[in-house]
């Protein structure tokens, strides 16, 4: 008898993402590198942070499948709330909406830990919502295998008040340092900044420039 449970797509086994909220808006930063079962690279620059709206912010990590699907549950009703309200929506009520979606498929969840962020009226902020929906604000967190690691960067020297430079800087670090001990994560990074100007990923010429300031 053929086995009836249902076939997962590729899933990133290993998986570093950071988000950092800072006075003047939020930074992103993650790997790239996309591994299947067995720890076989399927790929060297996935794309693991995504665009919601020009002031909102989602990064990914878990099956990929699930969530891009939850990246376009997200973009489709920014862009609903944007028309009907005539206004974007708040970052919270990005973040509770994925929270929603999550939660509803509790019973057959979602494999994919998300970052939720961006800069609105209240200011820079970004939440982290788990599987089942457990929605957390945070000033900085980590997801994926690497985050062990990175976190050991974010607790020694994140601090309250610093700018979008400065966090910067330390996303980096964290996300390069994960890069280097964990075996899953790995191959390049992207770094995504959100303020009151927008939405803004950096080429790649600038994060060499930010690389080289971090590491001389």
């Amino acid at each position: 008898m053929l086995d009836s449970k249902p076939v997962r797509s590729l899933v990133y086994q290993g998986t570093t993402t950071v988000g950092l909220v800072c006075t003047d808006g939020v930074v992103f930063a993650t790997d790239t590198r996309v591994t299947m079962s067995g720890g076989f690279i399927a790929h060297k620059k996935g794309k693991k942070v995504y665009k919601i709206d020009d002031h909102l912010g989602m990064t990914i990590s878990g099956t990929v499948a699930d969530a891009q699907n939850v990246v376009d549950t997200l973009r489709y009703y920014a862009g609903i709330y944007k028309l009907e309200k005539k206004a974007p929506m708040s970052v919270k009520s990005a973040a509770r909406l994925a929270s929603n979606v999550f939660f509803s498929s509790r019973l057959f969840p979602y494999i994919a830990d998300v970052l939720v962020g961006g800069y609105d009226d209240t200011g820079a902020s970004i939440f982290n919502i788990d599987l089942f929906g457990s929605l957390t604000k945070e000033n900085y967190v980590s997801t994926g295998s690497g985050s062990p690691i990175a976190y050991g960067i974010l607790e020694s020297e994140y601090k309250d008040g610093l700018t979008l430079e400065k966090g910067m800087l330390i996303a980096v670090k964290a996300v390069t340092s994960a890069m280097k001990r964990d075996a899953m994560s790995g191959d390049s990074f992207d770094v995504v900044t959100i303020n009151k100007e927008g939405y803004k990923e950096l080429s790649e010429e600038e994060k060499k420039k930010l690389l080289t300031k971090v590491f001389g």
